[in-house]
C-alpha cells in the first residue's frame, strides 16, 4: 500500500506541473496595505529574528509570537531582545508570546489577516503546513528558504501560489542573495550584450553557469557565536543540502540569466545530482548547539564511531532553457581563524566571463572579475565594460574597475558591504514596499514555483 501510495503522489506531482505553472500565473493585483503586522510562526532558526534586527515605517511594534514551548522560542526572543538593547540603531520590538500545544491554532485565530504577514523561520518539515495554512485562513506569508524539502512538499507549495493568487494574498520567500552587492553587479554586467554578448548554453561536463556555496554550522551572529538547535543537524527536519542553501543559487542562476521572465517548470531538466555527508563528532555537536548527548532522532546518523553522518552536502547539473548550470553546497563544522561562508559563482557569455571569488585572495571577501573571452577585442570590451559601469553608477556610485592579468578586477566601495545580516531587512522593506503599492512582480510567484520544482527534481535525481 505505501508502494502504491507513493506511486499515486509522484504521478499526482508530475501531472500538477502545468497546473501549477498556470496557477501561479494569474492576479497579480493586489490591495494596497498601509498598517502592517507581524506574527513569528515557530520561530526555531535565528533567521526569524534577523527579520527583526531593524525598524520598519508602517509595521506595528507588537509582534504576536506563536509556538511550543522549548529552546527554540527563547533563543528567538532573547536574539530580538538583543537587537533592543543595542547601543547603535536597536529596534522596539515588543514580542507578545504564546506558547502550547494549540499554538498553530491561535496563531491562525489571529485577526487582521489581509493587514498581517506571517514570518517562517525554523523547522522546515513543518513550513510548507505552515505556509499552506496560512494562506488558507487569509495571511499574507514571508517564509526563509526551503519551502520545499521533499518532493511531497512540492503540492502544497503550488495550492499556497493558487490560494495567494486567488485571494489577492503577498506570497513570497526570503531570498536575501539578490541584495549582495557583488551578486547584483554581476547580474548587471551579465545583462550587458555589448560586453557579455550572449549566454552560452555550455554542456553537462562543462556548464556555462556554475555556484559554489560553502558554509559552516559554528559562526558568529550579530557578534556571538550562534547556537543552533539540536534538530539542525537531523535533515529529516531541516532537509538535505541538495534542497536548503540551493534554494539561493538556482534562484540566483533564474534572476542573473533570465531577468524579467516567466518561466515554467517544462523549462528544466534535471541532468544529475548527489549528496554527501559532513562528519560531525559528538564534541562539535555539544559546541554548536550545547546538547550533551545525541537525541534519538539524530541516532540513526550516527557511526559505530559516534560521529554523525549529516547529509549536509549536495550539487546537482541542469538545464534550465537549454542553458547548463551546475550548484554546489558543502557545509564544515567551522571556519578557519578569519575566514567564513564562501561563495564562487561563474557565468560564461559569447564574449566574457563575469566572476564572483571569495577566497584567500580575495581576504575571503567577494569579489567580482570580468575576463574576455578568447579571440575577443580586449579594447573593445573595456570600452563596453566601462559603458556597463557607467550605467551601474546611476544607482550604485563609486563603483569602477581596473585591468588586471587577462581582464579586469571590479572594485566596489566599502559601504555596499553591509554583510549577510542585513539583507534580512532589505528583503523585508521589498515585501513591504509591494504591500503598499498594492502590486507584487508577476513572474515572481511562477519563477518561485520553477525555483522549488528543480530542487524537487534534484532531490529525487540523487537518490
Amino acid at each position: 500500500m505505501k508502494h502504491l501510495l507513493c506511486g499515486f503522489a509522484v504521478a499526482a506531482l508530475a501531472a500538477g506541473c502545468c497546473k501549477c505553472d498556470k496557477a501561479a500565473a494569474g492576479a497579480t493585483a493586489r490591495k494596497p496595505v498601509r498598517e502592517v503586522k507581524f506574527v513569528e510562526l515557530d520561530p526555531g532558526h535565528f533567521h526569524a529574528a534577523l527579520v527583526l534586527n531593524r525598524n520598519y515605517d508602517g509595521v506595528a511594534k507588537d509582534v504576536k509570537v506563536f509556538a511550543p514551548q522549548g529552546p527554540d522560542v527563547e533563543a528567538h526572543t532573547k536574539l530580538v531582545a538583543a537587537f533592543n538593547a543595542r547601543e547603535k540603531d536597536p529596534t522596539a520590538w515588543n514580542e507578545i508570546v504564546y506558547t502550547g500545544d494549540d499554538y498553530l491554532a491561535k496563531a491562525l485565530a489571529v485577526e487582521d489577516k489581509a493587514s498581517s504577514v506571517v514570518v517562517l523561520a525554523g523547522k522546515n518539515d513543518k513550513k510548507s503546513d505552515y505556509y499552506l495554512e496560512a494562506i488558507k485562513a487569509g495571511f499574507n506569508v514571508l517564509s526563509d528558504k526551503p519551502m520545499v524539502i521533499t518532493p511531497d512538499a512540492y503540492a502544497k507549495i503550488c495550492e499556497a501560489a493558487k490560494l495567494a493568487d486567488a485571494k489577492g494574498l503577498y506570497f513570497a520567500d526570503i531570498m536575501t542573495e539578490r541584495n549582495e552587492i557583488t551578486t547584483i553587479l554581476q547580474r548587471h554586467l551579465v545583462n550587458s550584450p555589448a560586453l557579455y554578448g550572449t549566454q552560452e548554453a555550455g554542456t553537462p561536463d562543462d556548464p556555462a553557469i556554475t555556484k559554489v556555496s560553502v558554509h559552516h554550522f559554528c559562526k558568529l551572529v550579530n557578534g556571538k557565536p550562534l547556537q543552533r538547535p539540536g534538530w539542525y543537524y537531523d535533515t529529516d527536519q531541516q532537509g538535505e543540502a541538495i534542497v536548503d542553501v540551493t534554494t539561493h543559487l538556482v534562484d540566483l542562476v533564474q534572476w542573473e540569466a533570465f531577468p524579467n521572465q516567466t518561466l515554467a517548470t517544462t523549462d528544466v531538466k534535471m541532468l544529475k545530482a548527489r549528496t554527501w555527508p559532513t562528519p560531525i563528532t559528538a564534541e562539535n555537536y555539544k559546541t554548536s548547539t550545547g546538547l550533551e548527548t545525541w537525541p534519538d532522532f539524530l541516532k540513526k546518523d550516527v557511526d559505530k564511531n559516534n560521529v554523525l553522518q549529516c547529509k549536509a552536502n549536495g550539487e546537482f547539473t541542469y538545464q534550465l532553457k537549454g542553458v547548463n548550470a551546475k550548484v554546489s553546497v558543502e557545509w564544515h563544522f567551522m571556519p578557519p581563524a578569519g575566514t567564513g561562508d564562501t561563495h564562487y559563482s561563474l557565468m560564461r557569455g559569447t564574449k566574457a566571463e563575469v566572476i564572483i571569488r571569495q577566497g584567500r585572495d580575495e581576504g575571503f571577501k567577494p569579489r567580482v572579475y570580468v575576463k574576455a573571452r578568447d579571440g575577443q577585442d580586449k579594447a573593445a570590451l573595456e570600452k563596453a565594460l566601462a559603458a556597463a559601469v557607467t550605467e551601474f553608477n546611476k544607482t550604485y556610485p563609486g563603483v569602477t574597475f581596473k585591468a588586471e592579468g587577462d581582464g579586469w578586477t571590479m572594485i566596489v566601495p566599502p559601504k555596499y558591504e553591509i554583510g549577510h545580516e542585513a539583507h534580512f531587512s532589505q528583503v523585508m522593506n521589498m515585501y513591504l514596499g509591494w504591500m503598499k503599492k498594492g502590486e507584487q512582480p508577476a513572474d515572481y510567484l511562477p519563477n518561485m514555483l520553477v525555483k522549488y520544482y528543480t530542487l524537487a527534481e534534484a532531490w529525487k535525481a540523487s537518490r
